[in-house]
């Protein structure tokens, strides 16, 4: 980190973002490098200055908060800095700097920007994003749509259009049709996000969308494949077979 801390701003509201303005021009060693009025401008934002501070809303349209960091693909020391209260115990489990509910005062920044300075300078380590991002989300809600950034654009894919998911090394093949969206994500963390109705993880490798099953054929010995409405065959394990089962 630099003598002044980088920060870049986030929120969908001009107004919030003047008040973080003033505060922070009467801070000393604060350089503000960007200001962002939605999620996409963020992401980009960050790749392009490498921030040391996120001082981030979560509730704006197109994006929130959370689908921002786990966006970014890199740990990123991050403020919450909202009139929603609603995530703020599962946010301090998982060691974000702080969270500022709004309206807040110039000494509850500055201890905030504090706080951020000795969890940047003691190399404390934040949180991994998948994680920071899935503790925030309430535990029976699952997610409507997967977030895919693909270089400066950032695909939006409605989790009812996705056929199965593939897990590859340390990512997930996205399968919708004849396209694949490679996203940086385990797979079992992906799976805990889907809706355990409809997405069931038939092999280790993959998570299918029974919608999208049309029969199911014995390969070999304890060893069958799942068959898609489009022919496409995908592996199922004698683990995976039972789940099935269960809803089928």
């Amino acid at each position: 980190m630099t003598d002044a801390l980088r920060v870049i701003l986030v929120d969908d509201e001009e107004p919030a973002r003047n008040i973080l303005r003033a505060y922070l021009s009467e801070m000393p060693g604060v350089s503000i490098v960007a200001e962002c009025a939605n999620g996409f401008e963020a992401v980009k934002a960050v790749g392009e200055h490498e921030p040391d501070l996120l001082l981030l809303d979560i509730q704006m349209p197109k994006l929130n908060g959370f689908e921002v960091l786990e966006l970014l693909e890199r740990e990123q020391p991050v403020v919450f800095v909202t009139a929603h209260d609603e995530h703020a115990l599962r946010a301090f489990e998982v060691h974000a700097v702080d969270y500022l509910l709004k309206p807040y005062s110039a000494k509850r920044l500055a201890d905030a920007l504090e706080r951020a300075r000795n969890r940047i300078g003691g190399g404390e380590p934040s949180p991994p994003i998948e994680e920071l991002s899935e503790s925030a989300r309430p535990e029976d809600e699952h997610v409507q749509r997967i977030l895919v950034r693909d270089g400066t654009e950032v695909r939006v894919i409605p989790a009812d259009s996705v056929d199965y998911i593939e897990a590859r090394d340390d990512a997930v093949a996205i399968h919708v049709g004849t396209s694949a969206h490679l996203k940086a994500q385990r797979l079992a963390t992906l799976e805990q996000r889907l809706d355990p109705r409809r997405f069931i993880r038939v092999h280790r490798s993959f998570i299918l969308n029974i919608d999208r099953l049309r029969s199911i054929e014995l390969y070999a010995k304890d060893s069958r494949i799942a068959i898609l409405g489009d022919g496409t065959k995908v592996p199922i394990s004698r683990s995976g077979y039972a789940r099935l089962r269960e809803l089928l």
